[in-house]
């Protein structure tokens, strides 16, 4: 069984060398390429053109990658998102994390890592130990760190999966920002964790937040 990849980026002679790239993997195909989410949507009308995963690049034209995950979690919960971009910014990757993308890779990634994390994706949905999250992440803790948080920081890590500011987490739990901070570092410290991604990211994996 071969599974299907869609790239979509709207940098055409990049998202053709993909594309030859995911052809070249055994047990992959490239399905077809499109330049934005909307040329994708359009495409996923008809029920032949449903891949199992889409290559994703964030910064594109009408319709980006961050807007058009969310459209896909929504939509077509089955197809499995890969980011593919040249962002390193901690934002923009949580955005893409909240959006339902499955992993998250450097567009001058090694060749192998690409086909590495396809490969999990395809069998396990999840690619988190590519070189990206190794840096701003660190090692995530299994299943089993989950027992020993306490109410309030699940509470809190929760609200860490959102858009709020720590600020403004702090005040929905009618606790001192300099408390919040407490609960930042500790959890940090608790599940080997080096920021904000981290907290998401260990949330996502043991279903304490679902995307």
């Amino acid at each position: 069984m071969k599974y299907s990849v869609a790239i979509v980026d709207d940098h055409t002679l990049l998202s053709q060398a993909i594309s030859s790239l995911v052809q070249s993997f055994d047990g992959f195909s490239s399905l077809y390429i499109c330049k934005n989410g909307k040329e994708l949507l359009n495409k996923l009308e008809d029920p032949k053109n449903i891949p199992d995963i889409v290559l994703m690049d964030i910064n594109m034209p009408i319709l980006n990658g961050i807007e058009t995950s969310e459209i896909l979690r929504e939509d077509y919960p089955n197809i499995k998102v890969l980011a593919l971009s040249i962002e390193e910014d901690e934002n923009t990757i949580l955005q893409m994390l909240r959006a339902g993308a499955r992993g998250y890779l450097m567009k001058d990634t090694e060749r192998e890592i690409l086909e590495e994390a396809l490969i999990q994706i395809a069998e396990k949905g999840y690619y988190h130990t590519n070189t990206v999250t190794q840096i701003l992440v660190g090692t995530l803790h299994q299943k089993s760190n989950e027992t020993q948080l306490k109410e309030r920081e699940i509470e809190f890590l929760k609200l860490a999966c959102t858009e709020m500011t720590y600020k403004e987490i702090a005040e929905a739990m009618f606790l001192s920002p300099k408390t919040i901070e407490g609960y930042r570092d500790s959890l940090h410290e608790k599940l080997n964790v080096k920021n904000r991604i981290g907290l998401v990211l260990y949330a996502i994996r043991n279903k304490i937040f679902t995307p």
